[in-house]
């Protein structure tokens, strides 16, 4: 990121390159077709260049980009809301969010995984919640913890194969 803001162009495309199949998978996700998807990670990037200077290193570079990508798609969806019709859009399906039951679900969801994040000893839920939750990079963690690369990427693994456990013991229960 330092690099970057210098105006190291190799610097920019590497940060491309990590990031631009996560947020063109955001896209997807979010039923944007194959050529306005391309166009909005192009999009989405060419503010993340123009706005370098604006990023804090208070949030992962991973968070700001994909907060900079959301607000590029909401307004793509704005824009292309404008070009329909009022006989199309009161025709639309219903809008995409979830039901009270989904949204019960999902927070009942995201309450077991919490509680089997607990679960995991000290030093494994850091590394695990930093990893899978905070879109750390393996560098980043080990440069924060002060941790050779192969510790953390093993200590990684062995958090998640031990939450898989404790997860599969869960459902186990639950039978």
């Amino acid at each position: 990121m330092e690099l970057s803001l210098a105006g190291d162009d190799i610097a920019f495309e590497y940060l491309f390159n990590r990031y631009s199949d996560a947020i063109r998978r955001l896209f997807l996700q979010r039923f944007t077709s194959n050529e306005d998807t391309e166009d909005l990670l192009q999009e989405t990037f060419i503010k993340v260049y123009i706005n370098l200077h604006r990023y804090s290193p208070e949030y992962t570079f991973g968070q700001w980009v994909y907060t900079i990508a959301r607000n590029t798609h909401i307004d793509f969806e704005r824009r292309r809301q404008e070009d329909i019709s009022i006989d199309e859009r009161f025709s639309a399906p219903a809008a995409m969010t979830p039901s009270p039951e989904e949204n019960l679900i999902n927070l009942q969801q995201r309450s077991q995984i919490e509680h089997y994040i607990n679960c995991l000893p000290e030093h494994y839920r850091r590394l695990f919640t930093m990893r899978f939750l905070e879109d750390y990079s393996y560098d980043e963690i080990s440069e924060k913890l002060h941790l050779p690369m192969g510790t953390v990427k093993t200590q990684i693994h062995r958090a998640r194969e031990r939450m898989c456990h404790l997860i599969l013991e869960g459902e186990k229960d639950k039978s």
